[in-house]
């Protein structure tokens, strides 16, 4: 029953928001600053996350949030479950646009809501598109418009992660910012562990400690992938 009802509170919510994404759509982007114009934007898909978040009957526990640097930022997350994006997008305070597959570009609705976001598609099989889809990460980066990506490349649906892929770490360097870690773990509980059937959760969301300009400038891609994954491991290792 719990799975029925967060579908039918999902669709309804989401038809709910078209006269926001409307107004939003014809905003001027450089008739704001870019944390005025994420202030207002973010405002409605982050009452939805986290509301849809709590239709499952789940709860957060969240640590960590004084880690969050005040300049722009690379959040690297580890990634269990569809239920991470309600998650960070209702959770995390600050925010941020996602660096998603392409294949969510033919969601309706949800595709333009993302794109006033500032999120980005990323197609892994266009080699042409996907640079041109990182050169944009990193003007908005530089922008000042944090980002997140998930380096397993797939939800990993348990606590076990799957090797982080150092590519996208590349964002970090050129656009010369932090990477934060962030670990979320339970999420998996809600959905993917009971054959897709809704069921409330506690999950928890570990800010860890960032890594820094210096070291993400010294640091090798691959020895990016490794700390950050080492760290949101750590973090997984205290949720126990």
């Amino acid at each position: 029953m719990r799975t029925i009802w967060s579908l039918i509170y999902g669709v309804m919510y989401v038809l709910y928001t078209i006269p926001f994404l409307k107004r939003n759509q014809s905003l001027k982007r450089n008739d704001y600053s870019r944390e005025e114009y994420n202030r207002i934007i973010h405002k409605v898909p982050k009452q939805f996350a986290r509301q849809f978040f709590k239709q499952s009957g789940s709860k957060m526990m969240i640590q960590g949030e004084e880690n969050i640097p005040k300049s722009p930022y690379l959040i690297v997350g580890n990634h269990q479950s569809y239920y991470d994006i309600f998650a960070y997008l209702g959770y995390f305070k600050e925010p941020f646009g996602f660096i998603s597959k392409v294949e969510v570009s033919k969601i309706p609705v949800v595709k333009p809501w993302m794109e006033v976001m500032d999120c980005l598609f990323l197609d892994r099989k266009n080699r042409r598109q996907s640079v041109k889809t990182f050169k944009k990460g990193i003007e908005l980066l530089k922008d000042g418009h944090p980002l997140v990506i998930y380096p397993e490349g797939t939800r990993s649906m348990g606590r076990e992660m799957l090797p982080f892929k150092s590519g996208s770490f590349s964002l970090a360097k050129k656009a010369n910012v932090p990477i934060l870690p962030v670990m979320v773990d339970g999420t998996y509980d809600i959905l993917e562990a009971n054959k897709n059937r809704v069921k409330k959760a506690t999950v928890h969301m570990t800010i860890c400690d960032p890594i820094s300009v210096e070291q993400v400038e010294n640091m090798t891609l691959e020895e990016l992938a490794n700390e950050t994954q080492n760290r949101i491991q750590n973090a997984l290792n205290q949720a126990e």
